[in-house]
């Protein structure tokens, strides 16, 4: 069984920033992410690791 992967809309959505900061992001290796067909997919575990992580940061 294949996890379901969140799209780049819906982890800028969830951290209230753009898609083009979440790609960058995930250029810059701050989120983990995948690459399916061309496009940057993201598992949940991954964005909260990064919620968690920057919160402690705050």
């Amino acid at each position: 069984m294949s996890e379901s992967l969140l799209s780049l809309k819906d982890v800028a959505d969830k951290l209230g920033v753009s898609e083009f900061t979440v790609k960058r992001y995930a250029k810059e290796n701050l989120i983990a992410s995948v690459k399916e067909a061309g496009q940057f997919k993201f598992r949940q575990e991954d964005v909260d690791k990064y919620i968690e992580i920057t919160n402690q940061l705050k």
